[in-house]
């Protein structure tokens, strides 16, 4: 059976970090690809060590927000890293996400919807009127009618999410326990694959404390999903 995808979050800018974070999780039981953020992508080496990185499935998290020239621009300036996966927020308008799709080449585009660090109270503080589901659901459709490639989006909306958008579904916000630390929008694991997302983002519940046990902890999280 296809080997359900999951990103580790590499949230530091430490090179020997990432570098134990890759050897820890290559794991044959689990197909893993590796997230970077902001904060290393920006990093004094953080470029110079993605482009190294040689049969690794990559995500480029740039979470991309601008006009469509410059979203345009921003995929061509970093078609060398030769990312599988870049984000840009679906907020940025429907001929941003045109501009970026048309120039994004074999790197599958994905739509940053709602963070999961936000729910209806940051929402309203922000000036935004519509609840998390009515905006995750318009910007779902918007993402379809853009032809991405994937979407971003909490698990709690997935199953709302896949009866507009119908390509790859990728959910942050995964957590073990009850621990949110600082996302509002969370879910398991295994609970997230059974509402149907077909990828997951998990940092700190893996790379924080001794990896390998995390790992065992995910999959005897999984082991009774037989599409593991």
């Amino acid at each position: 059976m296809t080997k359900r995808k999951i990103f580790i979050a590499c949230d530091t800018t430490k090179i020997s970090e990432i570098k134990n974070i890759i050897k820890q999780t290559e794991n044959s039981e689990i197909s893993f690809g590796y997230k970077f953020g902001l904060e290393f992508l920006n990093s004094k080496n953080g470029r110079k060590f993605v482009s190294s990185l040689k049969h690794k499935i990559t995500f480029g998290d740039y979470k991309i927000a601008d006009i469509p020239n410059t979203c345009a621009s921003t995929i061509k300036a970093v078609k060398d890293l030769n990312f599988n996966y870049i984000t840009i927020h679906i907020s940025s308008g429907l001929e941003a996400l045109k501009a970026a799709k048309k120039v994004s080449g074999k790197t599958k585009l994905i739509g940053v919807s709602i963070l999961t660090s936000l729910n209806n109270k940051a929402l309203k503080e922000i000036g935004y009127k519509s609840d998390v589901k009515k905006l995750v659901y318009q910007q779902a459709k918007l993402a379809q009618k853009a032809k991405l490639d994937a979407i971003v989006c909490s698990a709690k909306e997935v199953k709302m999410v896949k009866k507009v958008f119908k390509k790859e579904i990728i959910t942050p916000g995964i957590r073990f326990s009850s621990s949110n630390d600082d996302q509002k929008r969370v879910m398991t694991p295994k609970n997230a694959f059974a509402a149907g997302a077909t990828s997951l983002v998990i940092g700190r519940p893996i790379t924080k404390g001794n990896i390998k046990n995390n790992i065992k902890h995910l999959i005897n999280h999984l082991k009774n999903d037989s599409k593991l």
